[in-house]
Formats: structure tokens, C-alpha cells, sequence
């Protein structure tokens, strides 16, 4: 076991570095490995090892015969539901761990990940535990002499691929609700944040994961993730991360004509009438963009103001931004950390530059690079945006708000909707009646009133149009995992 020292001094534990098949830890077939890098000062954390064709394939059989035969499909429901159980409170009995392991390998405040990965994770084990034993059929009255009847039976090996701003969140939110419903899986984490979801495969053994219903996969899109989305032996692939990615799954998927999930980008409307409370709506309008530097699919990017009180708002809202405490994410006062890489810090700047130079868009606050070591950018508001400017309308995935100002509640319907994305929205006003209106006018998978960033294991999360389809968490992230079966029993 190797360990990492952060800016602080404190040391963290790296336990395992190798791709995690069949139930054990080996090398990669090429004997290729890639370095996980800290975020926070651009040093090497380890040498991990890199999954390619060759692996994919080894996961894909190993994943097929635990699928098919040994332990895994003679167990019950119910012991299922007890094997994830375990996995959450080994999740819980680590969680210091894993989330000082989380901060280091990915740039996040301790505190985000103590208080909100680690929960998230746990939580989202222990609702699927109690899922196992209740994905029922039904009995249909159909004419004639006959006995019908359906089963929900699990889809077989899913290939899994997630994205580097919530490693061991998005890890729960794929693996739980697949072992749940009997499938096997073959998982690839982002290659920025390998490190928890191999710790987590450490806790697989300890939990008593039968070999081969999960295995864990570090490496690259364009070789590990090629291969899982186009492997003719996956029957079922989930994917969360960039759209244009997800056109190049959907491509590979239809090789076998597997069964695919996205959940992608969003650019999303948050949106803040003249008659909301201005304290609350404030704390949600920095929580909606501020909150893990910015990286997270549903951030409130597009800030609407109404008139009447947009610029004492977007002023008061700079001024709280440049509060903020940027700085090492394992030190407990740090409130917003490193971005996770290099690439991801120099897009963010980027688009701060296509910002400054858009007409009449003014930089509020921020815009720099925070020190020249680790990848930290300052919190940043724009005012005076047009809609149509790319600063509205790409997605930045960093902490960059741009604030647009609005006269009636149909003009703020058609602008928040006025974009290629479709995953989230907020709105913020004392009037409920206004509130169910923009709720329902905005096409968007998540709306949020008087709140933002409100998630929840039993509420399905995900998008329209260009982010994605299919949904995570709930009892409809079942129907990604399960096959309906209708069986006829002839009477006569």
C-alpha cells in the first residue's frame, strides 16, 4: 500500500492500483499503466493500471459466466438485497477514508465529499437493498383459458461507464440498482478518478461479491470504453458524461443492438422571480453553480433575474462569490477545490476569455486562475449575457455563472428552454401558482422550486433532448436493468 501526501501534510492511503476481474487484481494484458494525477498540485498520485481490448474482453467472460452460472443466479432476491446492504455499510465503516481518497484524486473540498459523496453512496446501496426482493410481475386477465403472467428478469452483463466529478456517486448510482436486479458488470471509472472505485472493488471482497459480477475496469474512452460499448457479449450499456460521447456509444451499441442509457450535459435555467425570498435565492444561485467547482451535469449555469431586482441580485451574488475560500481540498475550510485537470482547468478559462470578448458580456468577478500550482480557477460571474452568447449556451462544467435578465414569466419559459439541453432547472419565487407554471413549461428532467441540487436515491434523475435518455435512481432506473418475460399457461 502506497500514500499520498496532500498540501496540508496529511497522508492518504492508495491500496490498490490494479484492474479488478473475476475477483482479483492483476495487471493489464499490455502491462500499460497511466498516471492519476492530484488536482491540487498537479503531482503524480500513482501508476495505475490501464484496461484495453484484451481486458475488456476478459471482464466481458468473466462477467458472462457469473451471470450464467456458480452462486451469483441461484441467489435469492433477497439475499441480494442483503449483499448491497453490506456494500453500504462497508461504504459507511470507510467513509473517512474514501472520502479524504475522493478529495485527492478528483479536487473536491473534504467537507463535499464527508457530507455529500459519501452519503450519496451509502444511501443509494441501501435503497436498491431494499428494491431486491420487491421487482415484481403481474398476473393479466386475458381472454380465454389461459394463465398470464410476467417477470421482470435481469437484462444479463452491463457495461458501465462514468464520469470524474462524482467517482464513487456515480459508481453507486450504476452498480447499485444493476446488482439489484441480477445483472453482472463491467465497470470503467474516468481515468481522472480510478482510485475509490478501486477501493471499492476491495470492498466487493470483503462483502462477499461473488467473482465476476463486478469488475472494475480503470482506462481510457477511446480504448476501454470503446471496447465495452461495442462488445458483442454486453446486452446493456450505461453511460453518464459528455453528449457527443454518447453519440459514439449509441454508434458502437448498435453493433448488437444493445440496449443503451445517457445521461449527458445540461445547461441549465435557474431562475429567480421579483417576489422570491432574495436571501434564500441567493444561497441556491451559489449552491446551483458553485458547488464541486462547478463540475456537475445539472449545475444552474443560465442565472435569469427578473428586472426589478437583477442588479442588486447578480451584485449581491459577486459579492458572496468572491468570499469564497478556493484552496487545498483535504483542508476542512476549504469551500470550493481544484478543478480535476489541467484540460478541464484551461477549457474553463477559456471560456472566460470567449466571455470577455462577447459584445456587452461583463465579467462581474473572478475570471483567473487561482496561484500557479494545481488547477484552481476563481468563482466567476458574468452579467449583462444575451441568451444566444456561447458562454450561455456551451457547457463550461466549471464555476462560471452568467447572469440574463427577464421581464415576464412566458419570455423566461421560451429563453430557459431556448438551449440544446434538457436536464434540470430551478425556480425560485412565493407565488405557487407561477411556480407550477414554469415547472411544467420548462422541458427539463428535474425542476427544483425554492431549492436547488436536491437529489435523492427514490427520485429519478435525467434528461430530455441532448441530455439523454433513460433515468438514474428510483424505481425507473429498473426498467435500464430488467427484461419483461410474459408467460402463458394454457388451461384447456
Amino acid at each position: 500500500m502506497a500514500t499520498a501526501t496532500a498540501p496540508t501534510g496529511a497522508k492518504v492511503p492508495i491500496r490498490q492500483t490494479k484492474l479488478f476481474i473475476d475477483g482479483e487484481f492483476v495487471d493489464a494484458a499490455s502491462g500499460k499503466t497511466f498516471a492519476t494525477l492530484n488536482p491540487a498540485t498537479g503531482d503524480v498520485l500513482a501508476e495505475v493500471a490501464e484496461a484495453d481490448k484484451a481486458d475488456v474482453d476478459k471482464a466481458v467472460r468473466a462477467a458472462r459466466r457469473a451471470f450464467e452460472s456458480g452462486p451469483y443466479p441461484k441467489m435469492s432476491a433477497r439475499d441480494r438485497g442483503r449483499l448491497l446492504q453490506r456494500l453500504g455499510d462497508l461504504i459507511v465503516e470507510n467513509a473517512e477514508e474514501l472520502a479524504r481518497l475522493e478529495a485527492l484524486d478528483n479536487g473536491k473540498p473534504i467537507t463535499e465529499a464527508r457530507h455529500v459523496d459519501m452519503p450519496m453512496s451509502a444511501g443509494t446501496f441501501y435503497y436498491y437493498a431494499g428494491w431486491a426482493d420487491k421487482i415484481e410481475g403481474t398476473v393479466i386477465p386475458v381472454s380465454g383459458p389461459y394463465l398470464n403472467y410476467t417477470r421482470r428478469e435481469p437484462v444479463g452483463v452491463v457495461g458501465q461507464i462514468i464520469p470524474w466529478n462524482f467517482p464513487l456517486g456515480m459508481l453507486a448510482w450504476k452498480i447499485a440498482p444493476a446488482i439489484c436486479c441480477g445483472c453482472t458488470v463491467v465497470l470503467k471509472p474516468a481515468e481522472q478518478t480510478p482510485l475509490t472505485a478501486l477501493r471499492f472493488a476491495e470492498l466487493c471482497l470483503e462483502a462477499g461479491v461473488p467473482k465476476g459480477v463486478i469488475n472494475i475496469l480503470p482506462g481510457f474512452g477511446e480504448t476501454a470504453g470503446a471496447a465495452i460499448s461495442g462488445h458483442p457479449d454486453v446486452d446493456k450499456v450505461a453511460f453518464t458524461g459528455e453528449w457527443k460521447t454518447g453519440q459514439i456509444i449509441m454508434r458502437a451499441a448498435a453493433g448488437n443492438l444493445k440496449r443503451v442509457s445517457l445521461e449527458l450535459g445540461g445547461k441549465s435555467p435557474n431562475i429567480v422571480f421579483d417576489d422570491a425570498e432574495i436571501p434564500a435565492a441567493i444561497k441556491g444561485a451559489m449552491a446551483g453553480v458553485f458547488f464541486n467547482q462547478g463540475e456537475v451535469c445539472c449545475a444552474g449555469t443560465r442565472l435569469f433575474v427578473q428586472s426589478g431586482i437583477h442588479k442588486e441580485f447578480v451584485q449581491e451574488l459577486a459579492n458572496v462569490a468572491k468570499s469564497i475560500k478556493v484552496g487545498d481540498p483535504l483542508d476542512d475550510a476549504t469551500q470550493q477545490g481544484a478543478q480535476v485537470s489541467q484540460e478541464q482547468m484551461e477549457k474553463i478559462l477559456g471560456y472566460i476569455d470567449i466571455g470577455q470578448k462577447e459584445d456587452k458580456a461583463k465579467l462581474v468577478c473572478g475570471g483567473q486562475r487561482v496561484g500557479q500550482r494545481g488547477y484552481f480557477v476563481q468563482p466567476t460571474v458574468f452579467d449583462s449575457v444575451n441568451n444566444d452568447m456561447r458562454i450561455a449556451q456551451e457547457e463550461i462544467f466549471g464555476p462560471v455563472v452568467v447572469a440574463i435578465d427577464f421581464k415576464s414569466l412566458d419570455e423566461v419559459i421560451a429563453a430557459g428552454n431556448k438551449t440544446m439541453y434538457g436536464l434540470a432547472a430551478g425556480v425560485w419565487t412565493k407565488d405557487i401558482t407561477k411556480a407550477h407554471k414554469v415547472a411544467h413549461g420548462l422541458r427539463a428532467g428535474t425542476v427544483w422550486v425554492n431549492t436547488y441540487n436536491a437529489f435523492d436515491p427514490g427520485s429519478p434523475f435525467g434528461g430530455y433532448k441532448f441530455s439523454g435518455f433513460g433515468r438514474e435512481n428510483g424505481r425507473q432506473v429498473l426498467d435500464n436493468y430488467t427484461e419483461w418475460k410474459s408467460i402463458w399457461i394454457g388451461l384447456n
